[in-house]
Protein backbone atom coordinates (compact mmCIF):
# COMPACT_ATOMS: atom_id res chain seq x y z
CA UNK A 1 0.00 0.00 0.00
CA UNK A 2 1.08 3.56 -0.58
CA UNK A 3 2.88 5.33 2.26
CA UNK A 4 2.97 9.01 1.32
CA UNK A 5 0.41 11.54 0.22
CA UNK A 6 1.24 11.66 -3.47
CA UNK A 7 1.16 7.86 -3.75
CA UNK A 8 -2.18 7.73 -1.93
CA UNK A 9 -3.58 10.31 -4.33
CA UNK A 10 -2.24 8.40 -7.33
CA UNK A 11 -3.90 5.25 -5.99
CA UNK A 12 -7.26 7.05 -5.63
CA UNK A 13 -6.97 8.47 -9.14
CA UNK A 14 -6.08 5.08 -10.60
CA UNK A 15 -9.07 3.41 -8.97
CA UNK A 16 -11.49 6.06 -10.25
CA UNK A 17 -9.99 5.98 -13.73
CA UNK A 18 -10.16 2.20 -13.86
CA UNK A 19 -13.86 2.21 -12.90
CA UNK A 20 -14.65 4.94 -15.43
CA UNK A 21 -12.76 3.13 -18.19
CA UNK A 22 -14.51 -0.15 -17.38
CA UNK A 23 -17.88 1.55 -17.81
CA UNK A 24 -16.89 2.98 -21.17
CA UNK A 25 -15.59 -0.39 -22.38
CA UNK A 26 -18.81 -2.10 -21.26
CA UNK A 27 -20.94 0.40 -23.19
CA UNK A 28 -18.80 -0.12 -26.30
CA UNK A 29 -19.07 -3.91 -26.08
CA UNK A 30 -22.84 -3.75 -25.55
CA UNK A 31 -23.31 -1.44 -28.55
CA UNK A 32 -21.21 -3.71 -30.77
CA UNK A 33 -23.13 -6.82 -29.64
CA UNK A 34 -26.47 -5.13 -30.33
CA UNK A 35 -25.29 -4.10 -33.79
CA UNK A 36 -23.95 -7.56 -34.64
CA UNK A 37 -27.17 -9.17 -33.43
CA UNK A 38 -29.18 -6.77 -35.57
CA UNK A 39 -26.97 -7.48 -38.59
CA UNK A 40 -27.27 -11.23 -38.11
CA UNK A 41 -31.05 -10.98 -37.97
CA UNK A 42 -31.05 -8.88 -41.16
CA UNK A 43 -32.97 -5.93 -39.71
CA UNK A 44 -31.67 -3.06 -41.85
CA UNK A 45 -33.80 -0.35 -40.27
CA UNK A 46 -32.69 -1.13 -36.73
CA UNK A 47 -29.05 -1.62 -37.77
CA UNK A 48 -28.50 1.91 -39.10
CA UNK A 49 -28.95 3.79 -35.78
CA UNK A 50 -27.07 1.04 -33.94
CA UNK A 51 -24.11 1.44 -36.30
CA UNK A 52 -24.07 5.19 -35.75
CA UNK A 53 -24.26 4.73 -31.98
CA UNK A 54 -21.51 2.06 -31.92
CA UNK A 55 -19.19 4.15 -34.09
CA UNK A 56 -19.76 7.17 -31.85
CA UNK A 57 -19.01 5.22 -28.66
CA UNK A 58 -15.91 3.57 -30.13
CA UNK A 59 -14.60 6.87 -31.47
CA UNK A 60 -15.15 8.58 -28.12
CA UNK A 61 -13.39 5.74 -26.27
CA UNK A 62 -10.46 6.03 -28.68
CA UNK A 63 -10.18 9.78 -28.28
CA UNK A 64 -10.30 9.56 -24.48
CA UNK A 65 -7.58 6.91 -24.34
CA UNK A 66 -9.78 4.10 -23.08
CA UNK A 67 -9.03 2.27 -26.32
CA UNK A 68 -5.92 2.84 -28.38
CA UNK A 69 -6.81 5.14 -31.30
CA UNK A 70 -5.72 2.59 -33.89
CA UNK A 71 -7.70 -0.13 -32.15
CA UNK A 72 -10.79 2.10 -32.21
CA UNK A 73 -10.26 2.91 -35.87
CA UNK A 74 -9.87 -0.77 -36.73
CA UNK A 75 -13.06 -1.69 -34.86
CA UNK A 76 -15.01 1.06 -36.64
CA UNK A 77 -13.66 -0.02 -40.01
CA UNK A 78 -14.53 -3.68 -39.48
CA UNK A 79 -18.02 -2.93 -38.18
CA UNK A 80 -18.75 -0.57 -41.07
CA UNK A 81 -17.45 -3.07 -43.59
CA UNK A 82 -19.58 -5.85 -42.10
CA UNK A 83 -22.69 -3.64 -42.02
CA UNK A 84 -22.27 -2.49 -45.62
CA UNK A 85 -21.56 -6.02 -46.79
CA UNK A 86 -24.64 -7.52 -45.13
CA UNK A 87 -27.08 -4.69 -45.73
CA UNK A 88 -25.75 -3.15 -48.92
CA UNK A 89 -26.96 0.35 -49.71
CA UNK A 90 -29.48 0.28 -46.86
CA UNK A 91 -26.89 1.53 -44.36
Amino acid sequence: MANHASALKRDRQSRLRRLRNAGVKTRVKTAVKKLEHSLDSGAAESARPLLIQAVSLIDRAGSKGVLHPRNASRKISRLSKKAHKQLGAAV
